[in-house]
């Protein structure tokens, strides 16, 4: 079964194509067959005006357009599509996803931080690493931050915050709400010690890839402390030339560095796992179970 998955967030917007098959033991494997993702940065309009523009507004329609195209050549036989904080924050998000409705077909839903935190928690990455230690999903945005507990097969907590790289670009964060987040961190993970953090999002990603680390091995908080500071003061043009990041990247790369640290700070978290997954992934397997559901009806 070919499913699809289409992430709307802040920074960027993505199609994840996947093929679906059970194993003969009964697993699910997860096959990708394109991974596409345009950065429409949404939240540049919404997090200075409050709402999207038309400019914005046509190139994410022109977007789907092309995502609806390729989604019909790779077959696809059910798409699950979400917006996130831009969305969420936009004035006019209604009427936009009403006119996405009427020219491509697709329906995008606005989830909540919560619903975002729970799509993302559905990849169950911890389930296979030890029960002796607890993980903590984060996964940095461009409108918020997603951060969740796990511990001995439990979950323990999932939150979202509005702090996300845009948001902190613009200087739309204020020192309440790193408050905010540090006490919560603070106080829901002193009883779950130790702590290894498990990151997902496109900068964590590139972080890893420029690590030159072997897969499936975390890096060190000290480490992304160093890209950190080494990032800080380089410019933006400096960062495209050195790492070949693209434009969209290079500048959010390094407020996405300040959240990972800080949370890792907070829950005494000395490493991150990077498994390369994301909301997309998460939004397969959300599909995935609900078309299994239906065929038992």
């Amino acid at each position: 079964m070919i499913l699809a998955a289409i992430d709307i967030g802040s920074n960027a917007a993505r199609l994840l194509i996947c093929e679906t098959s059970v194993y003969k033991d009964g697993t699910v494997d997860y096959t990708k067959l394109n991974l596409l993702r345009i950065p429409l940065r949404l939240g540049f309009d919404v997090f200075d005006n409050g709402f999207i523009s038309d400019e914005k507004k046509k190139q994410l329609i022109e977007t789907l357009k092309a995502y609806k195209h390729l989604m019909s050549i790779y077959k696809v036989e059910a798409v699950k599509a979400c917006a996130t904080s831009a969305m969420r924050d936009a004035s006019n998000s209604k009427e936009i996803l009403d006119e996405v409705k009427k020219v491509t077909g697709l329906d995008i839903n606005i989830i909540t931080g919560q619903e975002e935190a729970n799509i993302i928690y559905e990849t169950h990455i911890a389930e296979n690493l030890s029960v002796n230690k607890s993980y903590m999903y984060i996964d940095v945005g461009g409108g918020s931050t997603e951060v969740s507990l796990f511990s001995q097969n439990h979950t323990i907590f999932k939150e979202s915050f509005n702090i996300g790289t845009i948001r902190l670009l613009h200087e739309k964060v204020a020192d309440e709400q790193w408050e905010h987040m540090k006490w919560y961190i603070k106080t829901h993970v002193k009883d779950y010690q130790p702590v290894e953090a498990i990151g997902t999002g496109g900068n964590i990603n590139k972080i890893f890839s420029i690590s030159k680390r072997k897969e499936g091995k975390p890096l060190p908080l000290e480490l992304l402390k160093d890209y950190y500071k080494e990032l800080s003061y380089t410019t933006i043009e400096d960062r495209k030339h050195l790492y070949h990041f693209r434009d969209d990247r290079a500048d959010v790369i390094v407020p996405a560095l300040q959240v990972y640290i800080a949370i890792m700070r907070w829950a005494n978290a000395d490493e991150i796992y990077v498994p390369k997954i994301g909301l997309a992934d998460g939004l397969i397997k959300v599909l995935y179970n609900e078309m299994m559901l239906k065929q038992l009806k």
